[in-house]
């Protein structure tokens, strides 16, 4: 039963990623453009170290809040 919900909490936070990430270009697509635009000018280390910046972020607000 442990596993099935950890499955199942899973699949929510996935299903909430993408309602977060479509809202972006619904509720604003030149914006959205604009951004990817500006994404494509970084070098690798710069996403890289912007991902890896997201997800420390968000591992620490999941423990904040949980």
């Amino acid at each position: 039963m442990g596993w099935q919900l950890m499955w199942q909490d899973l699949l929510v936070a996935l299903c909430l990623v993408f309602v977060i990430e479509g809202m972006f270009p619904f509720l604003s697509p030149g914006a959205w453009r604009r951004y990817l635009m500006s994404v494509l000018q970084l070098s690798d280390p710069q996403i890289r170290w912007s991902g890896l910046f997201c997800m420390l972020l968000g591992t620490l607000a999941l423990y904040v809040v949980h």
